[in-house]
């Protein structure tokens, strides 16, 4: 281990030591090229590398991206840098980031880290090389600070997707409308131990104890953990009526299963990973009837009420023969090609700093909602598709069936209860 980090700050001397020369000047013809580092192994990351590879491939059969005249094709560049990987250090992430900056002299990047450690690291890197980011995965709204605090330095950094800032957002709409519509106000938190969850968490503990709520307990995990049963039975004990869950690693699963089992009478809402996609109907054995699970960005789900939303779903999914699985990336990973196109040709250049502030002027009706970028180059989330981008909650049905419970503007189907959550032990 010692020897492997040894050699990680090895390279990483001898990146920062070599000279970086801007790629600003493109001859006709040249392809744009535009970096997807991240944690492909992710389900997250991979189906939002294959966005990214749709919108290209879009863009490419329009003609390209027109700059003084001429076209250019998008390329896309990938690398695998296994941020979100149990154990991996961060330094390992950077080594990724910085080896596709030079070695593939990419324009920008889109998607980027999947842990919020490494993408507050990845910040110097991208101010060093001047590479413009548009994240849409990595969630701390801390970014946002850096940037609001100098930015001059770090207005290179932009995220499309949601941050955990506006997912607490989306959580308390739905408690409120649970206690409205239930009378529930017992809830017990589990949440994945990393930086986006912890916030997230926080935040709606907050909100919960501002309101009046009973919290029963609050359980946290290490990426990689398996075995939830103690957190359940506690929550079972005491008398949760809600299980609020936030965790996006793929063992999370097991969360569910357990749940079930064990047969907690509190309805499940938050959300995890591997349940947020079509399949998890049947991986999960048809099981899951009265789950409620978030959907970060509008687009990773189909909107009967927004069409760009169901548009792009069903263009996925003819494309690749396979839905989309995840509820966070793809959707605003596929937005972020476009956005930079749009900013390039109203740049008319690629150069980083005349770039920047193309974006930043970003207005538009996306996949995911409008599309604008605040002060910390966070793009604005809300509840209404024609004002803001939105997330979304929706709620299986018996029948295997998501539909969207929250936000209004989106509602398809009233949220229910199963009867052993109203009346338990019945």
């Amino acid at each position: 281990m010692k020897r492997r980090r040894f050699l990680i700050f090895v390279v990483l001397a001898f990146l920062i030591c070599v000279p970086f020369v801007s790629q600003a000047q493109l001859k006709p013809g040249d392809p744009v090229i535009i970096g997807v580092p991240t944690f492909l192994g992710s389900i997250e990351g991979g189906e939002s590398l294959k966005a990214v590879q749709m919108a290209a491939d879009e863009i490419n059969a329009r003609g390209g991206v027109t700059l003084k005249g001429a076209k250019h094709p998008i390329k896309i560049e990938a690398s695998e840098i296994r941020d979100g990987a149990p154990g991996v250090p961060v330094p390992e992430a950077l080594l990724g980031i910085e080896k596709i900056i030079l070695d593939k002299k990419v324009h920008a990047i889109v998607v980027g880290p999947f842990r919020s450690e490494a993408l507050m690291a990845t910040m110097d890197l991208l101010s060093k090389y001047k590479v413009p980011m548009l994240g849409t995965i990595a969630m701390t709204p801390a970014s946002e600070a850096k940037i609001i605090e100098n930015p001059e330095k770090y207005k290179y950094v932009f995220r499309t997707c949601l941050n955990s800032k506006y997912f607490a957002a989306l959580l308390t709409g739905v408690m409120a409308d649970l206690n409205k519509e239930f009378g529930f106000k017992k809830a017990h938190l589990m949440n994945q131990d990393v930086l986006w969850a912890r916030g997230t968490t926080a935040a709606l503990k907050g909100w919960y104890e501002k309101n009046g709520w009973d919290i029963t307990g609050h359980d946290e995990f290490p990426t990689g953990a398996s075995d939830f049963s103690s957190a359940l039975m506690k929550a079972k004990a005491k008398g949760a009526q809600i299980l609020f869950t936030c965790f996006d690693m793929p063992q999370s699963g097991i969360l569910v299963k357990q749940y079930k089992s064990i047969r907690v009478p509190a309805l499940m809402a938050g959300f995890i990973s591997p349940m947020a996609g079509e399949v998890a109907w049947k991986t999960f054995d048809r099981q899951i009837g009265g789950l409620l699970n978030a959907i970060f960005e509008l687009g990773n789900i189909p909107s009967v009420k927004y069409p760009p939303a169901m548009a792009f779903y069903e263009a996925y999914k003819k494309k690749y023969k396979d839905p989309i699985q995840s509820g966070h990336g793809p959707a605003p990973a596929y937005e972020s090609v476009y956005v930079l196109k749009e900013a390039m040709e109203r740049a008319n250049t690629i150069e980083p700093d005349a770039l920047v502030a193309a974006i930043k002027q970003t207005d538009r009706a996306g996949v995911i909602g409008r599309v604008k970028f605040d002060a910390g180059n966070q793009v604005v989330y809300g509840t209404d598709p024609s004002k803001e981008a939105v997330a979304v909650m929706f709620q299986w049905s018996e029948a295997g069936e998501r539909r969207i419970v929250y936000p209004a503007a989106l509602t398809e189907k009233k949220v229910w209860a199963p009867e052993w959550v109203l009346k338990p032990g019945k």
